[in-house]
């Protein structure tokens, strides 16, 4: 089988998905499902694919919504931060485990446009594209997000802080 290059595509991008899974689950194996279950999708369909990287995200959206549509409340997230994918520096792994846990409790839409636009820093135009509504649905879920992340860390933590603190384990 003539794989066009797609594993070479796994080997250099598998880290930064599955990276975006953990976002978007909260859970290292669900996280690793999640990206198993997103390349097998695109696999089959690799040769039509224009842009790998925007299919990928949006088949990992629409496969962890689907999920959690399934087993809704039902999904336990746990207090810490599994084994760390590259190390942290102590000061920050504390704050990037309250930062993970605040997120477990946004709904799944909610996180994933904060996932796609402050972790994945892609535009709100090519954030609404992933995930199928408007510009002005990705602007309202992501101030409101935010707004929630705010209440439910620091008081005194900004919009950038906590930008800053999704991309801070991004290289």
């Amino acid at each position: 089988m003539d794989d066009d290059g797609f594993r070479e595509f796994v080997q250099v991008r598998y880290m930064g998905l599955l990276r975006t899974a953990y976002l978007l689950t909260g859970s290292r194996d669900a996280a690793q499902d999640l990206v198993q279950n997103a390349l097998v999708k695109v696999m089959s369909r690799w040769s039509r694919v224009d842009d790998p990287m925007a299919y990928l995200r949006r088949t990992m959206v629409n496969e962890r919504t689907a999920r959690w549509r399934r087993i809704g409340s039902r999904e336990i997230l746990t207090a810490f931060v599994p084994e760390r994918w590259r190390p942290d520096p102590a000061n920050t792994v504390v704050e990037r485990d309250e930062l993970l846990s605040a997120l477990g409790q946004l709904p799944a839409r909610m996180r994933a446009v904060l996932v796609l636009r402050y972790w994945e820093d892609l535009s709100e135009a090519d954030t609404a594209a992933i995930l199928g509504c408007s510009v002005g649905t990705v602007k309202s879920q992501a101030a409101r997000g935010l707004a929630k992340l705010r209440v439910l860390l620091a008081p005194a933590t900004t919009a950038h802080q906590v930008g800053e603190a999704i991309r801070g384990g991004k290289a």
